[in-house]
């Protein structure tokens, strides 16, 4: 980009706006000196795919620099078995793309599959309930909101206000 950046420059013509980067390389292109502008946004939610990256320092970013706030709220429907628990979030509700969904806030259990309708988690110790509630971090934040017709926008446990993802679907 410096490249382009200067030859276009020799030509006689400047950028005023040399834009670039993302969430995951936000750190390198700012600190390169070549953008003016980052076109970061997946950080606002922060899916499970990017919070795998690491920082300057060999941390997780989903730990020092942006927190997850996107998250699918699933319920426990049934145990295919003493150790496997079954949930209503399958592929309808997300995208795994980039890999499958984190649970939040549980130790000990780890979405492992998941069907059309239904996930699959492991649960070694059997400690979830049916109708236990459990918070997903998705795998891939972008697709996973284009299936969803708004966000339920949560503060302090209450539900605050109710957010409609007006493009949702559109191809164009």
């Amino acid at each position: 980009v410096r490249d382009a950046v200067e030859a276009l420059k020799k030509e006689g013509l400047e950028c005023d706006i040399v834009g670039g980067g993302g969430t995951g390389s936000y750190y390198f292109e700012g600190a390169s000196g070549v953008y003016n502008e980052l076109q970061c946004g997946s950080y606002a939610f922060m899916d499970a795919d990017y919070g795998r990256i690491l920082d300057k320092d060999g941390k997780r970013i989903d730990e020092t620099e942006f927190a997850p706030s996107l998250f699918l709220l699933t319920s426990v429907m049934s145990h295919a078995k003493a150790d496997k628990a079954v949930v209503d979030a399958g592929l309808k509700a997300q995208s795994v793309d980039s890999g499958l969904p984190v649970i939040s806030g549980r130790e000990g259990v780890e979405y492992v599959k998941c069907s059309d309708e239904h996930g699959v988690v492991a649960d070694p110790d059997g400690k979830l309930e049916i109708n236990d509630k459990i918070k997903l971090i998705p795998g891939h934040c972008d697709p996973t909101c284009n299936v969803h017709d708004w966000y339920v926008g949560v503060r302090s446990g209450t539900v605050e206000s109710l957010i409609p993802v007006t493009a949702r679907g559109l191809a164009y």
